[in-house]
């Protein structure tokens, strides 16, 4: 039986990311519900496991990281790749290469106008 955080993950999901290919949702479902995003509310924990997984899946960020971007850098060069991803999956939102860093979390969850970028750190093999 799910939990009620567990339910709201997948309202989450579903909201954010309509047309995520279902392997892509499952494991953003998992990332979601790791310990440390715990303190999170579901819907900014889906936000930054989606960008997590479109980040480390579909975009050449690892390479550059591989290459000796920094981590800045590396994410700046990918953004486009990040939003293009967004759009096939029917994302509303999208990233802001303006929005710092320290935002992430804490920033708007649904809207167009201020979206955020996020990393979930050594969860769910997203990790750097």
């Amino acid at each position: 039986m799910a939990t009620e955080r567990q339910r709201r993950i997948a309202r989450a999901v579903t909201a954010a990311i309509p047309r995520a290919p279902f392997l892509d949702a499952e494991a953003i479902r998992e990332a979601a519900r790791s310990r440390h995003m715990r303190s999170l509310a579901p819907e900014a924990a889906v936000w930054l496991a989606a960008i997590a997984r479109i980040r480390h899946e579909y975009t050449d960020y690892d390479v550059l990281m591989d290459d000796g971007y920094d981590r800045d850098a590396a994410r700046f060069f990918v953004i486009d790749e990040i939003n293009a991803v967004l759009d096939r999956w029917g994302a509303r939102r999208r990233l802001d290469p303006d929005v710092p860093e320290a935002e992430l979390a804490h920033g708007p969850v649904s809207g167009t106008d201020d979206e955020d970028d996020g990393d979930i750190e050594g969860s769910a093999g997203f990790g750097e």
